[in-house]
Formats: C-alpha cells, sequence, structure tokens
C-alpha cells in the first residue's frame, strides 16, 4: 500500500512482479509456449508478460489490482538483479514517477519525484532504455499488446506472430492512462516549430537545446524523452512542443508516451 500512496497512484493500476529468470516467473504465473519464448528471448530484459496469476503464489492482491493474472519480468540492470537475488522473491515495483508525471530515467530525478517517502535509494546510474518496458498479454485467445516499449512489436511478432491490441486486457498493464507521463506544461505534439513561449523538443538538426537525437536515432531519442521533458518543464514555459516522431518501430513506444503526456489518448 505504501508504494501507491507514495506515487499517488490509483489502486486499480497493478504493479509489476520483478524475478531474476524465467523459473522464478513460473512460480508465480502460469506461462504457455508463446511467453516462455518471448522470456528465452528478451530476458533479462525490458519485456514484461502478463500471464495467468499462480494460485498460492507470493504477490498480493493489492499489488495485481485484485486481477487474476501477474505482469512479471526479469530486469537486466546488474544492481536490480542483485538485489532479487538477495531478496529471494518476487519483488512488486513501479517507476520512480509520482503518478501521471514523466517517468525519472536518471536517480537525480527519481530521488525528486518520490525519494522522500523511500528507507534507502540505490544509486545505479541513468537508465539506458528511457522508456517502461513493452507489456504483452498472454492469456486466452491471440497475444496482446498492452503497452508499446523498446521491445518492438514487429520482433515480438517474428517469434509468436500478429498481436493484436490492448481491447479488454489493458486494465491489467500499468501506463495506460489517457493523461500520463505529463509534465507541467501542455505538451503540443508533432510541431513541426515552437511557437512563442514554447520549449521544442527537436527531432534532427536543430538550434534548440532539447534534442531528442541530432541523428534522427530513435534509440537515442527514447533514451533522452523524459529527461528532456523534465529539462524542457524546468524553464517553465508556454508549453512544450515536439518534433513529429516517425511511428515505426521503437517509435511506436515514444510517440505512445508523448501521445499520453498531451492527454490525447482516450
Amino acid at each position: 500500500m505504501h508504494v501507491y500512496e507514495a506515487k499517488g497512484r490509483p489502486s486499480f493500476n497493478p504493479l509489476i512482479a520483478h524475478v531474476p529468470d524465467l523459473a522464478a516467473a513460473e512460480q508465480i504465473a502460469v506461462f504457455d509456449p508463446r511467453a516462455r519464448k518471448l522470456a528465452k528471448a528478451f530476458w533479462p530484459g525490458p519485456l514484461t508478460i502478463v500471464a495467468p496469476f499462480r494460485k498460492g503464489a507470493p504477490v498480493s492482491e493489492l499489488a495485481r489490482a485484485g486481477l487474476d493474472t501477474v505482469a512479471v519480468r526479469a530486469p537486466a540492470h546488474p544492481l536490480a538483479r542483485a538485489l532479487l537475488r538477495a531478496f529471494g522473491r518476487p519483488l512488486v515495483a513501479p517507476s520512480a514517477n509520482r503518478s501521471g508525471r514523466p517517468s525519472p530515467t536518471t536517480y537525480a530525478d527519481a530521488v525528486e519525484e518520490t525519494g522522500s517517502a523511500a528507507a534507502v535509494a540505490l544509486k545505479g546510474g541513468a537508465c539506458k532504455v528511457g522508456l517502461e518496458t513493452t507489456v504483452v498479454a498472454l492469456l486466452e485467445g491471440p497475444a496482446r499488446l498492452l503497452r508499446p516499449g523498446s521491445v518492438t512489436r514487429e520482433e515480438i511478432e517474428a517469434l509468436i506472430g500478429p498481436l493484436a491490441d490492448a481491447d479488454a486486457d489493458a486494465k491489467r498493464s500499468p501506463g495506460r492512462l489517457s493523461l500520463h507521463y505529463a509534465p507541467d506544461a501542455p505538451v503540443r505534439i508533432d510541431a513541426e516549430a515552437p511557437r512563442e513561449g514554447e520549449a521544442y523538443l527537436a527531432f534532427g538538426p536543430s538550434d534548440s537545446p532539447f534534442n531528442l537525437s541530432p541523428t534522427r536515432d530513435l534509440a537515442e531519442a527514447a533514451a533522452n524523452l523524459f529527461a528532456l521533458l523534465r529539462a524542457a518543464d524546468r524553464a517553465h514555459p508556454k508549453a512544450i512542443a515536439v518534433a513529429p516522431i516517425p511511428h515505426e518501430g521503437l517509435g511506436e513506444a515514444i510517440n505512445d508516451r508523448l501521445r499520453r503526456a498531451a492527454g490525447h489518448v482516450g
């Protein structure tokens, strides 16, 4: 309950259970062959799998938001893996932002957001990926993409076939609020140029001090996205304008976060 309170997070929004490996994941979730294939391909790494909850497993109903499923992943960061091995049980955790705010991708931003509620803060460096995990639901019926991330739709479909959209399973994933990842300043997306009083998140050659990627590299843009949203917001602009981002590959995840930051997802 303290996690929800620290973030101001609604209790209907489930948390992700973190484990060191596939064997530990199968102790709390019922994996089908598709889930095992994805875990073997992308774990440890930024992929979360939503699967049926294994009855009696040590993940509380509160952390699962009362659902009969559990979201689980094996992180790649050495510090996170060492913590999980030392703890010896699943560890539920969200991003360190206050609910609805841009996710912290540096230690300083994490401490600024919710550090006052933490008993201990572990310093592991800046996030390399910069976006929250891809979330895929593997239940009865087709696999569903609940949240795009750095493991792309194309990479997943190459292994298990076409992905359906979230639909009724959307509630099983975090990061689905219509206004989410939002700075204090309004966000205007697909902006070819800034208007007067706006900060501009550029993508490509630009004189803007806030450039997601001067070389139009989507991985670099993803890694920089939240840190630059926060930096631009600290300048107290009238609004934050963001350059158009291609929608293919990793661009799907970047655009998902930007649409939610702008409140454009219902």
